[in-house]
């Protein structure tokens, strides 16, 4: 042992103490989806504080020198017995009272206990040093080295801090119109039972209005059950804002919802306001769920959606390479639909592979290339364990993996992402467009996956009064399909079942089963196709607004076709809503009659005469006249030009109550195309970051010829440097990707030929950097071939909105459809085709 205490004094100053905002990495390897469970444990480095698995570390002691490591092993317990399966005497598990996450009577989140084992080992001899150990070491190590384990274990782990753990979903609020709620002096007196709607004579989830103490029911759910909106109906009448559910008042309270400020909410004068009508909560028992227990239920019942799931069958589980199920992190099925697709790709999984043993060399962490190396090698394509050491295995396959959890590649694509960064469900289309554009940031040269996708959309317009066309270009990466319902074929069926659900109504019985609108898929490229009149287009020719005809079709075709079928849209009160449609997909696809073929023989295209410019006070347009951008800040050829805008337009918008700044976006990137145009880009980028942000034109986002002067992290510098890059190359990475490590690494990695080309001067600049001036860029590249496309893969939606619900994926391999439903991955039987929201082609070569 005190061979040992001298190796630890001699890497006593490498050991450093967690400090409040350390990112302590001990639940994940940097490297692989090894944890603490994994056979060997993970081994936490004690100065970096990167975990790294038994397969791993020796690399990082070598490439590093760092010779402590922080070592963690787990061994899972067996659980309790619960109640369905009792005999051990243990208490049984309870069922959540609570619509709360972490805290008592919640959602329980410590799913599985574990005895765990720490130790610190000291390389390359593998020395281990348990806490009892340090008893006997001088008191200078055995403080530093305590108080590094403990700060260790006691720190909050990356995976862990990025997770909701505590969450409370009954927390309320008071509402604004409680204390000083009028009540009518109407005479009217509520009995303790027998309550009817006044309207339908409903006897069942009815609300009282605290104001004239007149009671309806409540609101139809989104599967026709519940009330026929009655209460609603009279808040609208009346304006009396909040009401109570009979059946829920106990002494201790009761469920009282606001109409007008939309939530469920607290009523500190409660007792008063029942009072009033006749009420004594002191003797009122409950005989109704309440509001939260009917939400825990919902809750409860997440796998339940059984035709796009396929919970009917006994499915064949699948494991190996390319088979491999994702753990679901909390709301995290959209994201694993999208990589699990993703990653089905040749360009991702190249170039995933490729960046992998890369970053193996450098023992650098890449979360992306890791993610797609977990899920193509098949490592950790194992089935999960018995839930239960010792009892009798299921007669039925249940299809669950090990799986991967994406922790670290989670907190990198959601990093200062407002959405993407919580734990809320998300649009898998939003999330799909937002890797893509991450990996076209990363991706500046050399090999760019996401090119794939990429394809060029021909916009002809043209003027009705003089006939004149023009022709634009944009790049776009999912074809957007509308939904015609006024093309159902099942137009007679589903006017019956509107008409049995208006008698239901009127009657007060239970509605009928709804039915579902079948669409053909012909019909809704019919759609696609069609011309789109413009009502307020700014013609040159005419030098006026007139009438003008949009056709949209594709300039190119990418070799992997993505469409998003338009299920969600809004209704006419701006109530988002979700089409229940049936579409005929098909499994093969030509869109050649699509392609665009640009100016035609003899036509005349519109002048190139700009409109009266809009020229506002608030906008400082930056840059010299005909200077250039640079790939570190997306800039574009530009000369310094004042923005061109039509400012009815942009008056219509702002009148709509749209910020002033996004409206000028929108009629900018629309060309001046009119209202309708605008309107659509503005509804498509509401959620961006930048919305309201003030507008910067192309090539003016800063000094043509600057480099930025923020400082760069010394520890992320010598990172790079030691990896054979010099100290101006690491610069240039950092400044590029806004220090973040991660994004630097792959920046280089992506520059290669640049890097290698560059000549740094003594001063430290690159001769590169000292030219004056550049050649302006290219545009977009794409790939282009035969409009023809297979099916492979599409994401399915469940749920009322894209804000809840679950994601499941189902990809064609080998000629078989699998189904990917977070960690259970299964041959698929009947494979949902026509129900899905984003479906994937591949291009079919001759």
């Amino acid at each position: 042992m005190a061979e040992v205490s001298e190796v630890l004094m001699s890497v006593l100053s490498t050991i450093r103490v967690p400090r409040p905002g350390d990112r302590v990495h001990k639940d994940e390897c940097a490297l692989s989806f090894s944890s603490p469970e994994s056979e060997g444990g993970l081994y936490v480095c004690m100065n970096s504080f990167l975990g790294f698995g038994s397969q791993y570390v020796d690399r990082h002691h070598t490439r590093s020198g760092q010779r402590a490591y922080l070592h963690i092993s787990r061994t899972r317990k067996a659980p309790k017995e619960d109640e369905e399966n009792s005999g051990s005497g243990d208490p049984p598990k309870k069922k959540p009272t609570r619509l709360a996450i972490g805290i008592e009577g919640g959602f329980n989140v410590e799913q599985e206990q574990y005895e765990e084992e720490v130790k610190v080992v000291l390389f390359p001899d593998r020395q281990e040093v348990a806490s009892d150990d340090l008893a006997t070491m001088p008191d200078l190590v055995r403080e530093r080295v305590s108080l590094a384990m403990a700060g260790l274990m006691s720190a909050d782990s990356v995976s862990h801090a990025l997770q909701v753990q505590q969450w409370d979903g009954e927390v309320r609020a008071e509402s604004r119109h409680a204390v000083e709620l009028k009540q009518l002096d109407n005479g009217t007196k509520i009995p303790p039972s027998g309550w009817r709607c006044e309207v339908c004579d409903l006897q069942e989830n009815l609300w009282m209005n605290l104001s004239d103490g007149r009671v309806f029911c409540g609101r139809r759910y989104f599967d026709g059950s519940g009330g026929n909106n009655h209460a609603l109906l009279h808040f609208q009448q009346s304006g009396h804002p909040l009401a109570v559910k009979l059946g829920t008042i106990t002494p201790d309270g009761a469920d009282v919802y606001s109409y007008d400020e939309d939530d469920m909410v607290l009523d500190p004068k409660l007792p008063e306001h029942l009072s009033h009508f006749g009420i004594d909560m002191m003797t009122m028992e409950k005989t109704e769920h309440t509001m939260t227990e009917l939400e825990i239920a919902v809750n409860q019942r997440v796998g339940e959606w059984e035709v796009i799931q396929e919970s009917g069958a006994t499915l064949r589980p699948l494991s190996g390479p390319g088979l491999t199920g994702m753990k679901n992190l909390g709301n995290s099925c959209y994201l694993n639909s999208v990589m699990q697709v993703l990653f089905t790709v040749p360009d991702f999984q190249s170039k995933s592979v490729t960046v992998y043993h890369f970053y193996l060399l450098v023992c650098v962490p890449d979360s992306t290339a890791k993610l797609g190396y977990g899920l193509l090698s098949g490592e950790y394509s194992k089935p999960a364990p018995d839930p239960g050491e010792g009892s009798e295995p299921s007669s039925e396959p249940r299809g669950d993996q090990v799986g991967i959890a994406a922790r670290m590649f989670k907190a990198l694509v959601g990093r200062g992402h407002p959405e993407f960064s919580t734990n809320r469900q998300q649009d898998a289309q939003e999330f799909l467009l937002h890797f893509i554009n991450m990996v076209e940031r990363n991706c500046r040269s050399g090999v760019n996956p996401s090119e794939a996708f990429r394809f060029l959309v021909e916009e002809r317009i043209v003027c009705q009064q003089s006939q004149k066309a023009k022709y634009t270009q944009r790049v776009d990466y999912i074809l957007q399909l509308p939904v015609p319902m006024d093309q159902a074929t099942n137009t007679e069926e589903l006017q019956e079942a509107e008409r049995r659900r208006e008698e239901a109504d009127s009657s007060g019985a239970p509605p009928p089963a709804p039915v579902r609108a079948c669409i053909p898929f012909t019909a809704c490229m019919a759609a696609l196709s069609e011309p789109e009149t413009l009502t307020d287009f700014w013609s040159s020719a005419a030098q006026a607004k007139t009438t003008a005809t949009k056709t949209t079709r594709f300039a190119s075709f990418p070799d992997h076709m993505v469409i998003q079928v338009k299920k969600f849209t809004f209704g006419q009160d701006w109530v988002p809503k979700k089409l229940d449609v049936s579409i005929d997909v098909p499994d093969t696809l030509d869109l050649t009659a699509l392609r665009g073929t640009g100016q035609q023989p003899g036509e005349e295209l519109l002048p190139e005469v700009a409109p009266p410019p809009l020229m506002t006070p608030d906008v400082e347009v930056k840059g010299i006249l005909g200077s250039h951008g640079n790939e570190e800040d997306d800039s574009l050829y530009s000369p310094l030009l004042s923005p061109v805008l039509d400012d009815s337009t942009v008056s219509q918008l702002c009148e709509m109550g749209f910020p002033l700044e996004a409206c000028r976006k929108a009629v900018y990137y629309t060309g001046n195309t009119g209202i309708d145009a605008a309107m659509n880009w503005v509804m498509g980028h509401m959620d961006d970051p930048d919305f309201s942000a003030p507008m910067v034109l192309p090539g003016t986002s800063s000094a043509p010829g600057t480099t930025p002067t923020e400082s760069v992290s010394e520890e992320h510098l010598a990172t790079i440097v030691s990896m054979g890059f010099s100290r101006d190359q690491a610069t240039r990475a950092l400044r590029a990707t806004s220090n973040v490590l991660e994004r630097a690494v792959d920046w280089i990695f992506s520059h290669l030929d640049d890097l290698e080309s560059m000549e740094v001067s003594e001063g430290g600049r690159s001769a590169a950097e000292s030219e004056g001036s550049r050649e302006p860029p290219p545009g977009p590249k794409v790939r282009d071939g035969p409009g023809k496309y297979e099916l492979f893969a599409f994401i399915s939606h469940m749920g009322t909105s894209t804000m809840c619900g679950h994601y499941v994926c189902h990809i064609k391999k080998d000629q078989q459809w699998v189904i990917f439903n977070d960690q259970k991955v299964c041959a698929s039987e009947k494979p949902p085709k026509d129900l899905g929201y984003l479906y994937f082609y591949r291009r079919v070569t001759e």
